[in-house]
């Protein structure tokens, strides 16, 4: 280890790996600082349940976000594989049970379920209108996700030649999303089909004037331009093992169970005090790049954080083993098809608008949106041939309107309650409680772990659990002096964010990475007169 280089990065996390390669690559010393003795942050596979030979992603789960530009630049070799079935959404009509499944490869199975739970084909075309629109956005947004910041009036005039482009730009960006889903959609169950993707990991409702619902939303559906969430085969920690790889292939050096201690950004070149193996060490960086959140940079920093209201985060995660999948009550649909894709539970429209208001007022809601994710239907490499020949499966509960607050005073009496109303949220589709098909420990104890927002701050830093690290954003710029810039800028010259709390952070993107990247390498291009060959190489700034 050297005790200068060009890029300190702290935290190693997907986004941090992403810039370290890019940096790297470009000829630049870098070193990586990481807390944990594993690499990764939030998308590592882990072993979570012991006795098992089953690798669990604790906190992520799928990928939608992430460029196929940075996969080709990088030379990454993942496989992002298609889920058959896009959602299940069960419910009840004439006192039977059904639902509505929304396929990935069938328009006319889609159709035809939507038929059965609204009596006619309008729904479904509305639904197909509707989401031309995040379409037609993404069309023409995506590409700029990785160049620096167009002001927001310069976006909109893109969106001005044609009808549906202007409906795109005001249904998304101008009004509350309430308005186009009550504009587009009579059903009530389709409606909350359509919000949740506005809810997920913020605590926020239709019609909220911060139009944090609409950032939310645009996040889950603009993703390579066809918003789908696509399973990475061998397990999200897959991704942030190929991204280590290409990182140390390039020159990046790694330290791990690094306790920092101070950080000095005064000097021209800046100072990261930390301790490993007791003992105290210190690194200069020219360039210092933060790959966590602005909460965690301010108490490093001994300064004050000053949230806003929308950063509070919104999510409760329960992990589970099962050794077989549960039979649903109606047994037109298979519990293979049924958990392939999103399974939703207690997300109708005017349920979620309650759960909300109940939550806001401080109390667990009666009815709990939740949705389930099986990956090992799309992807079983995740569990041992052992396992996979017995029938086992791992599954995924993401739960909405959960806010920190709720969990703020006694999170482990909140907890249990939460973790047994979500549950029950799913048993009421099951003709068998799912807790009968968990998987048992040695010592007897179900295979099923919880994580609230306060556990997820606890663990990785994320200010009140808020997945985003704080609201997401817009992906133009909404004040004058973020016109040109890559979003990753501090107050702080040379030191830039390069995890979710960036401009258009958040998620498993590698979209802040690549930001914070491009901007050093810049930066570094205009100090060294643009040389194409001055790292050995050609490296394009813009991305």
């Amino acid at each position: 280890m050297k005790t200068r280089y060009d890029v300190v990065i702290l935290g190693a996390g997907h986004n941090g790996l992403v810039a370290a390669s890019y940096l790297a690559r470009a000829g630049l010393s870098v070193l990586l600082l990481e807390k944990n003795d594993y690499i990764g942050g939030a998308t590592t596979s882990q072993k979570v349940f012991p006795d098992y030979e089953a690798y669990l992603s604790r906190y992520s789960y799928l990928v939608s976000l992430f460029p196929e530009k940075i996969i080709r630049d990088l030379g990454l070799n993942l496989e992002l594989r298609r889920r058959a079935i896009g959602s299940f959404t069960p419910y009840i009509k004439d006192r039977r049970h059904d639902g509505l499944l929304l396929s990935n490869v069938s328009e006319e199975t889609s159709r035809q379920s939507m038929f059965e739970l609204t009596g006619g084909h309008t729904e479904y075309e509305q639904l197909k209108k509707f989401y031309n629109l995040p379409r037609v956005f993404a069309e023409h947004v995506w590409d700029s996700m990785l160049e620096p910041l167009v002001v927001k009036e310069e976006f909109g005039r893109r969106f001005e030649p044609d009808e549906i482009w202007r409906e795109a730009w005001r249904s998304l960006v101008e009004e509350p999303l309430g308005r186009a889903i009550e504009r587009y959609f009579r059903n009530d169950l389709v409606r909350g089909l359509v919000l949740t993707d506005a809810k997920i990991g913020v605590f926020t409702h239709p019609h909220d004037p911060s139009l944090l619902q609409n950032r939310c939303f645009l996040y889950h559906l603009i993703g390579n331009k066809t918003g789908e969430w696509k399973v990475p085969v061998g397990g999200m920690g897959t991704v942030a093992r190929e991204l280590e790889t290409t990182a140390r292939k390039s020159g990046a050096e790694f330290l791990t169970d690094v306790d920092i201690r101070a950080l000095d950004l005064n000097r021209e070149k800046h100072n990261v005090e930390f301790q490993i193996g007791g003992k105290d060490q210190t690194i200069e960086a020219r360039f210092l790049l933060v790959n966590f959140g602005r909460n965690v940079l301010a108490r490093y920093l001994r300064d004050r954080y000053q949230p806003d209201a929308t950063d509070e985060g919104s999510v409760f995660k329960i992990n589970m083993l099962l050794r077989r999948l549960p039979r649903l009550k109606r047994r037109r649909y298979p519990a293979t098809e049924a958990f392939r894709g999103t399974f939703h539970s207690d997300e109708g429209y005017e349920q979620m608008n309650r759960s909300y208001e109940q939550a806001a007022r401080g109390r667990m809601p009666d009815k709990t949106p939740c949705e389930i994710y099986c990956h090992t239907l799309t992807d079983d490499s995740i569990l041992s041939a052992d396992l996979r020949r017995q029938g086992f499966h791992t599954m995924t509960l993401f739960a909405l309107d959960a806010p920190y607050s709720l969990f703020a005073k006694n999170n482990e009496k909140m907890r249990r309650e939460a973790e047994r109303k979500f549950i029950a949220s799913i048993n009421q589709w099951l003709e068998e409680p799912l807790e009968d098909c968990l998987a048992v420990a040695r010592n007897g104890d179900p295979c099923i772990e919880s994580k609230s927002p306060v556990d997820i701050e606890e663990a990785l830093g994320m200010y009140h659990g808020n997945i985003f690290h704080d609201a997401p954003t817009f992906p133009f710029a909404e004040r004058k002096d973020q016109v040109g810039s890559w979003g990753v800028e501090t107050e702080y010259e040379n030191v830039f964010l390069c995890g979710s709390s960036a401009h258009r952070g958040g998620a498993v993107s590698g979209i802040p990475g690549h930001n914070a990247a491009m901007k050093v390498l810049e930066i570094v291009f205009n100090q060294e007169s643009r040389s194409p060959g001055i790292f050995g190489k050609e490296m394009p700034v813009a991305g």
